[in-house]
């Protein structure tokens, strides 16, 4: 599974964090599943992600999964990694 997560940090306040996982906390994971794919979100990062895409992204420096369109992000820094607030 792929564990994504929202810590404070970055160069805009928050950043998103993501590992591949085998466990989930049932009381506190969100598990999304498509097509035998699996993303866990805990319910705190959840609150920050929430609408947003999740996309894979092939670019010539690398591939990577990035959060795209997230609705409660102002704005985000040039890496896609770090993001403001919404309030």
């Amino acid at each position: 599974m792929l564990r994504v997560t929202v810590e404070s940090g970055g160069c805009h306040g928050f950043q998103y964090k993501m590992d591949l996982t085998t466990e989930k906390d049932d009381t506190e994971d969100i598990v999304f599943a498509l097509d035998g794919a699996e993303v866990v979100v805990d319910a705190t990062s959840l609150d920050f992600v929430a609408g947003s895409t999740l996309d894979y992204v092939e670019e010539l420096i690398g591939s990577s999964f990035q959060v795209t369109n997230n609705p409660k992000a102002e704005s985000s820094c040039g890496c896609k990694t770090s993001f403001n607030v919404k309030f």
